[in-house]
């Protein structure tokens, strides 16, 4: 059973950083792709960043520049960190892995970014 838990999620002033973590049960490795994903209320879900099990990383126009994702190998770790964050930032935060035919999704962390 592939299990992702999200992390790091808080509420945090326009312009602050936040560094969120995604725990994958299993070697990351076995996923052909992992992501970062959001869906702000109202609003469909969108892919924020991702890497590929040969560390090759791409984000969304919104967010280069300002967000990194990383990952820890020995740890079987994602990172997401987020840099000057602006208000239309706010959404749920998802982690995803997928590999074949298979996608997996963790439950999401909140991020609130307001004054």
């Amino acid at each position: 059973q592939v299990q992702l838990v999200e992390s790091g999620g808080d509420l945090v002033q326009p312009g602050g950083s936040l560094r969120l973590s995604c725990a994958v049960s299993g070697s990351i490795f076995s996923f052909a792709v992992v992501a970062w994903y959001r869906q702000a209320p109202g609003k469909q879900r969108e892919l924020v960043a991702l890497i590929t099990a040969g560390g090759i990383t791409n984000a969304a126009e919104s967010v280069k520049g300002r967000f990194t994702i990383s990952r820890d190998n020995a740890k079987n770790t994602v990172f997401l960190q987020m840099n000057s964050l602006k208000d239309e930032d706010t959404a749920v935060y998802y982690c995803n892995a997928r590999r074949n035919l298979e996608a997996y999704w963790g439950r999401g962390t909140q991020v609130t970014v307001s004054s």
